[in-house]
């Protein structure tokens, strides 16, 4: 089993920025990936970016350039700076860690972009 602890979520200004943690902790030495999906009521989760155990790392177009994830291995914690937020942002937010046959949720947190 996976554990995964979220914060950072909040409301922001258009234009403005925040910044996602998420911490692993438990049965962690086999994990493939890490990231975020986000999801809005009604609408299918999608993948925000991730970071593979390599180090390589992915974002959604929607984000490219203005999102980015960074993995701190020593604290078993994932990051994700989000600059140049935009109300289309606006989700909750959802870390997740991933094995072979095994994906781990976390509690989510919401993200809101409004002026």
């Amino acid at each position: 089993q996976v554990q995964l602890v979220e914060s950072g979520g909040g409301l922001v200004q258009p234009g403005g920025s925040l910044r996602l943690s998420c911490a692993a902790s438990g049965s962690i030495s086999d994990i493939r990936s890490m990231g975020w999906y986000r999801q809005a009521p009604g609408k299918q989760r999608e993948l925000v970016a991730r970071v593979m155990s390599g180090g390589s790392t992915d974002y959604a177009d929607s984000v490219k350039g203005r999102f980015t994830i960074s993995g701190d291995n020593a604290k078993n914690t994932i990051n994700l700076q989000m600059d140049s937020l935009k109300p289309e942002d606006t989700d909750v937010y959802y870390c997740y860690a991933g094995k072979i046959l095994s994906t781990y949720w976390g509690q989510g947190t919401q993200v809101t972009v409004s002026s």
